[in-house]
């Protein structure tokens, strides 16, 4: 008998003749963050994995997008006798007054059908177990049995995984991270899709603190669980914001800062193949965020725009914040450069001819580009150190 973990896909069944591309990626994802000690191995239903620690193991895999499951099963030959001994061994582990058997076989050329296993392994469990009794509708403990071709599994309990599809399959995106709550949970619904994420961030030393730009780089560590890796690009904005903030009038400060992010962010995304830009927008939840808003800033790129969370209400996005471990470091009471200088009536219906009027008024061409040209970016380490890559 040898105990391991199997893990069920979910919504990857749905892929029929691309699941291959799928499981390649997931398989791929998961060795990223486990040691030489485990193997992997896995056919078009399952996958399996063979770890000295499983406990450990479940643990960091239990955060890999792709994972309908994670399973600790027994894996014995298909010896029918063998399977009902096994059973026998298994139960006196398990404490339980009630309980079904349900079997699954997908080896159709086994002898005994699905019903007849169900049957008769329920039956040793009576005889072998004192005061139980089979419940098909809310047992307290399910004995689940998958005849395979090559072997038989054998399973008790059941841990949900993320689901969604493994981080790398869709390509990669580009996150506007800021220090808030909406971006983080943003990024983690965009790589559930299986989008690849890199990050960028906007600071404005002095306006902003080094904290601030700690702040969002922890972040950044904390959606690497779920991304296997992170690259943060930190931009300067300090000469763009001070440009607009002393040339552009009060009401239109944050529509044309949004509109410069956008475009610098575009450059960004181009020079590492990112596909799309992701940001933690929400209709209607500030001034730049009205529907006419996002319309005008969005124009100034080309580049598709994902909002994972456009339609959540802002509960709905703290609730996730909290469920991915975001939410306590994003109300850390630093200032990003999206909320220095915000003026007090800020337009929510801004016109594409007043923003392109106002916009002549400063070099921001010539801007954008020092910013991108001398931007720095950052790899996010284990254990909270950060690599330079510039």
């Amino acid at each position: 008998m040898e105990k391991l973990i199997m893990l069920k896909y979910g919504e990857l069944s749905t892929k029929k003749d691309n699941i291959g591309l799928f499981l390649k990626k997931l398989k791929e994802n998961i060795l990223k963050i486990l040691t030489n000690d485990e193997k992997v191995y896995f056919d078009k239903g399952r996958m399996f994995i063979l770890s000295k620690d499983i406990d450990n193991t479940i643990e960091k895999v239990r955060n890999v997008f792709g994972i309908h499951e994670l399973i600790i099963a027994y894996k014995i030959e298909t010896d029918y006798e063998y399977l009902k001994e096994t059973i026998k061994e298994l139960i006196k582990e398990v404490n339980f007054k009630t309980f079904k058997v349900v079997t699954k076989r997908s080896d159709k050329d086994y002898p005994k059908t699905s019903m007849e296993i169900s049957k008769e392994v329920g039956a040793v469990v009576l005889k072998n177990t004192s005061n139980v009794k089979v419940d098909v509708n809310n047992p307290e403990v399910t004995i689940n049995i998958e005849v395979r071709r090559d072997a038989i599994y054998i399973y008790f309990d059941r841990i949900s995984g993320l689901g969604g599809y493994p981080v790398g399959t869709l390509g990669k995106g580009l996150l506007m991270l800021s220090g808030g709550i909406d971006s983080p949970v943003s990024g983690y619904l965009a790589m559930k899709r299986g989008i690849k994420i890199e990050s960028i961030y906007f600071e404005s030393p002095p306006h902003t603190s080094i904290e601030t730009k700690e702040k969002v780089l922890s972040l950044a560590k904390i959606l690497k669980t779920y991304n296997i890796e992170m690259k943060v690009h930190i931009i300067n904005l300090t000469k763009i914001q001070e440009a607009i903030y002393k040339n552009i009038p009060n009401e239109y400060l944050i529509t044309i800062l949004r509109r410069m992010m956008y475009r610098i962010s575009a450059i960004v995304a181009s020079q590492n193949n990112c596909k799309v830009l992701i940001n933690g927008e929400s209709i209607g939840q500030v001034a730049s965020q009205t529907l006419t808003s996002m319309r005008v800033i969005n124009e100034v790129v080309n580049i598709p725009v994902i909002r994972p969370v456009a339609c959540f209400d802002k509960l709905e996005i703290i609730a996730l914040a909290k469920k991915i471990n975001t939410y306590e470091t994003s109300i850390l009471p630093y200032e990003d450069c999206c909320t220095i200088f915000v003026p007090k009536h800020p337009v929510i219906n801004p016109l594409k001819e007043k923003c392109e009027e106002y916009e002549k008024l400063i070099p921001y061409k010539e801007l954008i580009y020092e910013a991108v040209k001398n931007h720095e970016v950052i790899k996010i380490e284990e254990e909270n150190k950060y690599q330079d890559l510039l």
